[in-house]
């Protein structure tokens, strides 16, 4: 065994949950809560990292490494997402000089 193995099954499951809880709370409040797309755009990495914590803890607790073959498929799509996102969010400060979300409002028809 490595020694980060080790380390991880040293810490109770129970902490790996309640920091992933803990982690995916603030990134739902920053989510629901700020209007900057940019916060929100980090919040929703937040939530993403969090699911990826408590899988990776999952794995190694169980001793397979189809949970991290999972993390890293999700670290891809949060790439991805990243990438549109910042997109999205640079064309909208080109045409509107603010990343204010509710400035999409003017994109209903």
């Amino acid at each position: 065994m490595d020694s980060t193995n080790t380390f991880i099954q040293s810490v109770p499951l129970e902490y790996f949950v309640i920091l992933s809880t803990i982690l995916f709370s603030l990134g739902v409040l920053g989510v629901l809560l700020r209007k900057n797309a940019i916060i929100i755009l980090g919040c929703v990495e937040l939530m993403l990292n969090s699911v990826n914590l408590l899988l990776a803890a999952f794995s190694s607790y169980k001793g397979d490494g189809n949970g991290q073959i999972l993390v890293f498929f999700i670290m891809v799509v949060a790439a991805a997402e990243v990438a549109v996102g910042l997109a999205i969010i640079t064309m909208m400060y080109r045409n509107a000089k603010n990343v204010d979300v509710s400035i999409f409002n003017k994109l209903k028809g």
